[in-house]
């Protein structure tokens, strides 16, 4: 058994809720605060025991009950007349005139009455749109027999419904006036497909039937702006740290359309954009200036006065940060709204940056010339490879012609080959100077020492003799001898004749 059931079954707490009653009925509009707020701490029960004796049936009605056989509104569109929405509307009216701080507050923000009103008119925000397409349904379901086509032409629930109410049973729509209701494009696609139509006029009793379902949404309406005009003035109290973001305008309409603030800080920031998107339609027109995916943080004036070309990544930029200003606000931490203000710092110093101009390129002047000399490149190596591979003179002899004088020719295999200037000059080719950079210098460990003066370097002081081996000896002395035979046997121009000497006789 739920607490509910537990408090109905107890007749104490019967009595005394029915006391309450008599004497809420018997008070008049000048009652004290305090009576009010006991008031609206009571409104949330009996918001559970109506949930709780409403058949499951009347839930599904849009689903189980076909529109065009309804004849009355009422039937399928209740939210209106509940006494929910009566005593909601009530309390607001009576508190929307007191300024309250949030000093005043005392515990926690959830367990303050007006917290709990502003809750619960946020939650009933999200009910009356779902009303106000049962109606929308309902109307458009009948309203099909004079201008099926409006359906497709106007997509909006209230625009479309206020379309309606202005078009009426006339048949000729150039009689009617819709430019303060729809865009001048859009009007001129409905009035010429509405006198083209093939929609037939409605009767009165049907006239009368769409009329009512027309005035119950836009009362719908009225009920809605209402409740968030009302929760704009208490944004302060209950999201302080979002309100200082994007305004208690946005905040308001975005805590409507997401269902309370606990159901906003659950959502990620893909999906905070996302709040308050409609479908649009181009009626035949381009739609490459018409943005995908924004609803009310697009329309907040953060977004607007940024460029053109930067608002949706100004809506991801400002989405991300409204997401962590909800949170603060659930756990109630900041309650002054200085972390809403910190945030809002950084996203303009973001939005700031964005609009800045790219840096311009500097301009480096030309360096200084060197005029000094230049280290030469390469090193031995190349300049040896330069000489093996240079023109030598036979090739540049070979290169020169003779005006008025035939070259000679040498050829193989049935080739020939120009000689030049080979052979004419005086016979001779010059020597190619080497150059004395690349001339190849011995290192000083293979140097040889030459011999000074008249003795060959080539000449040893050691001679091999039979008897004593190796000994000392003067070269020096042995040309000396050499000398001396060659002077007798040839110093004198002319041979001698030599013979063995007679032997004596004996």
């Amino acid at each position: 058994m739920s607490l509910a059931d537990e408090l109905l079954a107890d007749p104490d707490f019967i009595s005394t809720r029915d006391e309450e009653a008599a004497d809420d009925d018997q008070s008049d509009n000048n009652d004290s605060e305090d009576v009010l707020m006991r008031d609206l701490e009571d409104l949330e029960e009996e918001e559970h025991m109506e949930e709780n004796d409403e058949p499951e049936e009347n839930k599904n009605v849009n689903n189980e009950v076909e529109m065009k056989s309804v004849k009355d509104v009422k039937k399928v569109a209740k939210l209106l007349s509940s006494r929910q929405m009566r005593d909601i509307l009530t309390k607001i009216e009576q508190l929307k005139d007191t300024n309250r701080s949030q000093t005043q507050i005392m515990g926690p923000v959830e367990e303050d009455p007006e917290y709990k009103l502003i809750v619960q008119a946020n939650n009933l925000t999200v009910d009356i749109d779902n009303e106000i397409l049962v109606v929308h349904k309902f109307i458009r379901d009948h309203y099909a027999k004079k201008f099926p086509e409006l359906e497709s032409l106007v997509l909006n629930p209230l625009d479309y419904t206020r379309a309606v109410k202005a078009i009426g049973n006339e048949m000729d729509l150039t009689k009617v006036d819709l430019r303060s209701i729809l865009p001048s494009a859009t009007v001129m696609v409905v009035t010429v497909t509405g006198s083209t139509t093939n929609g037939q006029k409605l009767t009165d009793d049907e006239s009368m039937i769409v009329s009512d379902a027309c005035d119950m949404a836009l009362e719908l309406d009225a009920a809605k702006r209402k409740i968030l005009e009302y929760v704009e003035s208490r944004m302060t109290l209950i999201a302080p740290n979002l309100s200082a973001i994007v305004g208690s305008t946005t905040a308001a309409k975005m805590l409507g359309q997401a269902g309370g603030l606990l159901a906003l800080c659950k959502m990620p920031s893909c999906n905070v954009m996302l709040l308050g998107v409609q479908k649009k339609t181009s009626t035949g027109f381009s739609s490459a200036s018409t943005p995908r995916h924004t609803g009310y943080l697009f329309q907040s004036e953060l977004i607007q006065r940024t460029p053109q070309d930067l608002r949706i990544k100004a809506q991801k930029i400002v989405a991300a940060k409204c997401t962590l200003a909800a949170r603060m606000d659930r756990v109630h931490e900041s309650p002054d709204g200085s972390f809403g203000r910190n945030l809002r710092e950084q996203i303009d110093k973001k939005l700031e940056k964005l609009q800045e101009p790219p840096p311009t390129k500097t301009v480096k002047p030309l360096p200084v010339p060197d005029e000094g000399p230049k280290k030469r490149r390469a090193g031995k190596k190349v300049r040896r490879m330069k000489e093996a591979y240079a023109v030598t003179e036979l090739r540049k002899a070979q290169n020169r012609m003779a005006f008025g004088v035939a070259e000679d020719e040498t050829g193989s295999f049935d080739k020939t080959k120009g000689l030049g200037l080979i052979g004419q000059n005086s016979g001779k080719i010059r020597a190619s100077v080497a150059d004395p950079r690349v001339k190849a210098k011995a290192p000083k460990r293979h140097q040889f020492l030459g011999s000074s003066g008249a003795t060959s370097g080539l000449s040893s002081s050691l001679a091999f003799t039979p008897v004593q081996g190796i000994e000392l000896i003067n070269p020096e002395e042995r040309q000396k001898k050499v000398k001396e035979a060659n002077d007798r046997y040839f110093g004198g121009g002319a041979f001698l004749k030599v013979g063995k000497p007679k032997q004596q006789q004996q």
